[in-house]
């Protein structure tokens, strides 16, 4: 494990020499970083990263995004991880898989009250529709990792949630 500063990516080159896979869940809020820390954390630095990681070697890059994600949408949220879903996929690597899950179902050390409130109802959904509008961090990390030693023949694969949910439980 190499902690690097993201501000100084560049500087960090070799942290990302010799990787065949690179998994990339790097995120903030808009509320924790602002407007430009939401778009320099969730676009800048994940591009950055993932341009670093083809050139030190990486063949498959593993982007988790978000449902919606749409780079002509008119909210910055769904607007920025469309646009770095374009950014990454223009890296050029041989597979380039990118996760489109639902709300994550997941404990925070931060307290967020709303999102503590829609995951108790979502909790509550997901008995019913397990795959319709949540997903388990856990269900994502089992998906991301079955996608690199299951690839497909495509260069580009988007899993949304409920694909999400058939492959993070095989």
């Amino acid at each position: 494990q190499t902690v690097v500063d993201f501000e100084r990516l560049g500087e960090h080159a070799a942290a990302f020499q010799g990787h065949d896979v690179g998994f990339c869940c790097l995120g903030t809020t808009r509320a924790k970083a602002g407007a430009d820390g939401f778009v320099r954390v969730d676009r800048d630095y994940v591009a950055q990263a993932a341009e670093l990681a083809r050139a030190g070697g990486c063949k498959h890059f593993v982007l988790q995004s978000s449902q919606g994600a749409n780079a002509q949408s008119s909210f910055l949220y769904l607007r920025v991880k469309g646009e770095v879903e374009n950014l990454v996929q223009a890296v050029g690597f041989d597979h380039c898989t990118i996760l489109r899950p639902a709300v994550l179902l997941c404990k925070r050390q931060e307290s967020r009250p709303m999102e503590w409130v829609t995951r108790q109802f979502l909790g509550v959904v997901a008995r019913v529709f397990p795959t319709a509008y949540s997903v388990p961090v856990e269900t994502v990390a089992r998906a991301m990792v079955a996608c690199v030693l299951q690839p497909g023949e495509e260069k580009v694969k988007v899993l949304e949630n409920k694909a999400i949910h058939e492959l993070g439980k095989a």
